[in-house]
């Protein structure tokens, strides 16, 4: 399935014209495309979780594209972000992207630079949550373990030995043992490989 099929494109532009040449151009493709007029006419509709993207127009009337992207981002929306504008400069470039956007174009632009620029907004935004959703489900995994199971699984995962990690805590290896196959076992890992993996996708302080 590509990044596309159940994504939304999310136009914001103050411009009667602009939003309806910007949907043709992107429907024509496959694309779903919903346009506002304002940034509260947005904001007024749209919930955090959908997936897809939002292509602004950096200056409009009332609260600006570059104000909407702060807005998002303060209240931890996490959709990617292109700006597009036909008053861009290279201060306004930078202070968008370090704000997090994904992309800034200016207008005029070639059609194909901004469908590509759509798509790679849309590929991040299917991996973010991606990864999102695995990270959520390696947390509820770690839930189950006992703290004395999320040290062995935290050394197991260092790479130390069972005799090693018998030796960090006390135990003996045949107790090590046990406990990594509780951890294998809740974590429904079927090998160390993939436990590694789990614990490198998990938040770091999942582990501690």
């Amino acid at each position: 399935m590509t990044a596309e099929a159940n994504a939304t494109v999310f136009i914001v532009d103050d411009d009667q014209a602009m939003r309806t040449s910007l949907q043709w151009l992107i429907e024509s493709t496959g694309m779903s495309v919903k346009t506002y007029d304002s940034a509260d006419a947005f904001l007024a509709d749209y919930y955090p979780g959908r997936a897809g993207c939002l292509l602004l127009d950096v200056r409009m009337p009332g609260m600006s594209g570059l104000e909407l992207q702060a807005y998002l981002a303060r209240e931890g929306f996490r959709i990617p972000v292109i700006l597009i504008t036909g008053h861009g400069d290279v201060a306004m470039a930078v202070r968008a992207m370090k704000a997090g956007a994904m992309d800034f174009i200016e207008k005029p632009f070639h059609d194909e630079d901004l469908l590509r620029s759509l798509r790679n907004a849309l590929d991040h935004d299917q991996k973010t949550r991606a990864n999102r959703l695995a990270r959520a489900d390696i947390a509820r995994r770690l839930a189950e373990l006992t703290p004395r199971e999320h040290e062995v699984m935290a050394m197991v995962t260092d790479g130390k030995s069972n005799k090693e990690i018998a030796a960090a805590l006390g135990v003996s290896a045949k107790t090590v043992e046990a406990h990594r196959a509780r951890v294998m076992e809740k974590m429904r890992a079927e090998s160390l490989a993939e436990l590694v993996r789990m614990a490198l996708i998990a938040a770091p302080e999942a582990l501690v």
